[in-house]
């Protein structure tokens, strides 16, 4: 945990010590080691070490245990055996696979959401994207992260399909390890995302099954309207290349 890239996590760390001496959980120790993981203060590949970071909270290790099997559960971090725990780095394609499972469920879940929607779901869905709205506002990755995820999870809970819930359940903390909800190293506009949200939950609102699977499917396959300045700096092969 010695890398450049963990320089700002060593920082965090020592921000935080008086702050958890006297009020010390291991659900707080997750969520400390959980932002560093989503906001790339631990980078891909960073060793997590439990005594270090206890020692430099000024803390038993015991709490920083149980976080950091949270995480290992969660996908965030991998355990290697008599090494430690990682944090894990994951390839474009391991993403484009995860993306293949999140679209078919995010299809079915919109459209049967359609059919399901209360008021009452509606003003959850209203709620989450105003919390995406204010956490793009505020720049918190973390925070917007976790309203994308939460909007995603309660359409799959407004479905009243409990067998697609479960496996939005097996496969979310697998699309967090993924960055496949809400890349961290997005760099597009999170209030547009945002906005994208707002579109989505309009046409469940329309009642239109159809449309909003579509809409869903898209956004879940990153085919949404909302452009990622990445794919602009991706080299191009040339003509000549292509040809050969």
């Amino acid at each position: 945990m010695a890398s450049n890239a963990s320089a700002g996590f060593v920082s965090t760390l020592a921000t935080n010590k008086d702050r958890f001496r006297k009020t010390l959980i291991s659900d707080q120790v997750y969520e400390l080691l959980r932002q560093a993981v989503v906001e790339g203060d631990l980078a891909p590949n960073d060793r997590v070490v439990e005594s270090e970071i206890a020692r430099r909270l000024g803390v038993s290790q015991a709490p920083v245990r149980e976080a950091v099997k949270q995480l290992a559960r969660e996908g965030l971090l991998m355990h290697i055996p008599r090494r430690g725990h990682f944090v894990v780095e994951i390839s474009s394609k391991d993403a484009e696979y995860a993306r293949q499972v999140r679209e078919p469920l995010e299809r079915l879940a919109a459209r049967l959401a359609a059919e399901n929607l209360t008021e009452e779901h509606l003003e959850e869905l209203d709620g989450l994207v105003e919390r995406m709205r204010a956490a793009a506002a505020d720049n918190d990755v973390s925070s917007f992260r976790d309203a994308d995820i939460e909007f995603h999870t309660t359409v799959g809970r407004i479905s009243g399909n409990p067998f697609l819930a479960r496996m939005w359940e097996v496969l979310e903390p697998n699309l967090r390890a993924l960055r496949a909800i809400s890349d961290p190293l997005f760099e597009g506009d999170r209030q547009a995302m945002a906005d994208e949200h707002g579109r989505l939950v309009n046409l469940l609102r329309a009642g239109d099954p159809d449309r909003a699977a579509d809409a869903f499917a898209d956004h879940a396959a990153g085919r949404g309207p909302v452009p990622d300045a990445r794919a602009a700096k991706k080299p191009r092969r040339s003509t000549a290349a292509k040809k050969g």
